[in-house]
């Protein structure tokens, strides 16, 4: 069964979860931007339990039940999107380097030396800075619908772009969180595999119940467009790497899995015909199947 606890690392406290073999190799599951850890499908994590594996997941900060943070930002949404944009520096509380010091920490916490990391969106980036600045840290490295944050990529479709700066948004019961929701997961959903608008909804409720921290997400945003480009880190990346991308995919664009596979030669890259930016039921044994062979890569490595 499922265990969680609140650990500390630095100054901040996080709330993870294991399951799995405790002896077994671990493997850490580290999500999106404004994403509770509980947006992983059970059914993706248990797989991994099932083979062995010690499965850790955990709550970023600034979301869930892990720290949330006081700082405010300085700065329209729209005209801080422009400047990353365009290349020009962005204020923020933090960064995904400092996200990404967080897991080594939460490693640090749990005893671990290093782990197989699977990242996904926001999540897919901090993998990959952990995997580029941190490598002894790093088995393996698998990536879920996520980029190198490069300006010069693709922008999502323009009727999500004002849902992510929260420009619009009205109402902060449940009731109105759950529409709002409901409406921007329609809107980046696998078209070829949708799910049932019952279970999306129930999900919501749950999350709302649990932690409800518009401000984090806030920040988590200002936090990836004030990293800017990993474009540099990626190509340093040695580790065994997969990359999981939807040719769907409104979102995070799939010519970012192409920069991607550019960057790292020695990637294995699958892109998912029908595939969105969430995480569909009918593809977790393939996304299950795909770590898998990443991680055993790491043996023949010597990781």
């Amino acid at each position: 069964m499922p265990e969680s606890v609140h650990v500390q690392a630095g100054a901040l406290s996080f709330c993870v979860e294991t399951r799995g073999n405790p002896d077994g190799e671990p493997v850490i599951f580290i999500m999106g931007l404004g994403a509770q850890m509980t947006l992983w499908p059970e059914a993706l994590l248990d797989q991994y339990a099932n083979e062995g594996f010690r499965v850790i997941r955990f709550d970023n900060r600034d979301i869930g039940l892990s720290s949330h943070l006081k700082d405010r930002l300085v700065g329209h949404p729209v005209a801080v999107m422009a400047r990353h944009r365009m290349g020009l520096p962005v204020d923020a509380p933090y960064t995904l380097h400092d996200m990404a010091d967080d897991v080594c920490q939460v490693m640090d916490a749990l005893g671990l030396a290093s782990a197989h990391l699977v990242g996904v969106s926001m999540g897919g980036m901090i993998s990959q800075l952990v995997a580029a600045n941190r490598p002894e840290r790093v088995r393996s490295a698998t990536l879920i619908m996520t980029s190198t944050n490069s300006p010069r990529l693709p922008m999502p479709r323009s009727t999500l772009i004002w849902r992510l700066a929260g420009v619009g948004a009205r109402g902060h019961d449940e009731a109105s969180v759950v529409a709002r929701s409901l409406d921007f997961w329609k809107a980046i959903q696998s078209p070829g595999f949708p799910p049932r608008e019952q279970e999306v909804r129930d999900r919501i409720v749950r999350d709302y119940r649990r932690s409800y921290h518009p401000a984090g997400i806030l920040r988590q945003t200002r936090a990836i467009l004030a990293t800017g480009s990993l474009s540099s880190a990626t190509r340093r990346i040695r580790v065994p790497v997969s990359v999981i991308h939807g040719k769907a995919d409104p979102l995070v664009r799939p010519v970012a899995a192409e920069q991607l596979a550019y960057l790292m030669p020695h990637a294995r890259i699958e892109m998912i015909e029908g595939m969105g930016h969430d995480l569909p039921e009918p593809l977790l044994p393939h996304f299950a199947a795909i770590g898998f062979e990443t991680m055993a890569q790491s043996l023949v490595h010597g990781r």
